[in-house]
């Protein structure tokens, strides 16, 4: 077991393995623990044996939370992000501070905002939970696995988690996430996606799998409103220049939602909208928003 002392200086460097894309630098940084692409400068530790080396190793760490690198990639990412999650130790993103984030310019606006989003997610569950029940137990009948699906997100600050779903597709789609995919430019949606299941195709056309969303937002991780909660896959290429939108609290619906959806995905105009959105911010706004939401889903506008 390797221990990593609280004042270490140095720079060291991880090699490669199989679970991790690629090689990474650590550093320490007042309790925090960075992660960044390979430096030819550092000095060379063991390799990463598994997930529950990594994961011991951060549990008698005296790490506090781990800020990941966009450089070592999306297989890494979720490699330490899988361990982070384990070992109880939040994952951020490393990303540079947004000054013109709304809950900065208008803290005491933003503060009624995420009252609202607690109380409304909190009424729309109990409301809608027999709806819920009734679509876990259709999905256990017609399509055997797990009833939810969860991904890792970037939220707030950077901060990974877990969003939780209705598993729209046969189980282990995610292994196949790149092999469907290929070489596809933008948002990674496919309209015929052939790992989707026939009851995920009508859920996900009326927005029904993302109803379990609420309990992030009762979780404080997401808004009822707000910028799309970005996927791994996807925020590993967004230009570098707009990565400082990451920052953002990710929302449930917003511009994308209702303007463009699966007709627009050009990750830098999803994400350039998504600035638009941040710079004129209002709870009038979001309102806004959350009217537009209703006939949309009611008319499956754009959903696959």
């Amino acid at each position: 077991m390797i221990y990593l002392p609280q004042h270490l200086k140095t720079n060291y460097l991880i090699q490669p393995i199989e679970s991790c894309a690629a090689a990474c630098t650590l550093r320490w940084r007042q309790r925090k623990l960075v992660v960044h692409g390979a430096d030819e400068t550092a000095t060379l530790l063991p390799s990463l044996h598994d997930q529950e080396w990594l994961t011991n190793c951060l549990e008698r760490s005296p790490v506090a939370l781990v800020k990941l690198d966009l450089a070592i990639g999306e297989t890494g990412l979720k490699f330490w992000a899988n361990s982070c999650h384990q070992a109880k130790k939040p994952a951020y993103l490393r990303l540079g501070s947004t000054p013109n984030l709304p809950q900065k310019l208008r803290p005491w606006n933003w503060q009624l905002k995420r009252i609202i989003d607690w109380i409304a997610a909190a009424i729309l569950l109990v409301l809608l939970s027999p709806l819920m029940l009734s679509l876990a137990a259709l999905m256990f009948v017609v399509s055997p696995g797990s009833i939810f699906f969860d991904q890792w997100r970037v939220g707030e600050r950077g901060k990974l988690f877990k969003i939780i779903k209705f598993r729209t597709m046969v189980v282990g789609a995610e292994h196949l996430h790149h092999q469907v995919m290929g070489n596809q430019a933008g948002l990674h949606k496919l309209k015929h996606d052939p790992r989707v299941t026939p009851l995920g195709y009508w859920m996900r056309k009326y927005s029904l799998d993302e109803l379990p969303q609420l309990f992030n937002v009762l979780l404080g991780e997401m808004s009822l409103v707000g910028p799309r909660p970005w996927a791994l896959y996807d925020a590993v290429r967004i230009s570098p220049d707009l990565r400082l939108r990451l920052n953002a609290l990710p929302g449930i619906t917003g511009a994308w939602q209702v303007q463009g959806r699966s007709t627009l995905l050009d990750l830098n105009t999803v994400n350039c909208d998504d600035l638009s959105y941040l710079n004129s911010w209002s709870i009038r706004q979001d309102f806004k928003f959350l009217l537009m939401t209703i006939p949309k889903v009611l008319s499956g506008f754009g959903a696959y």
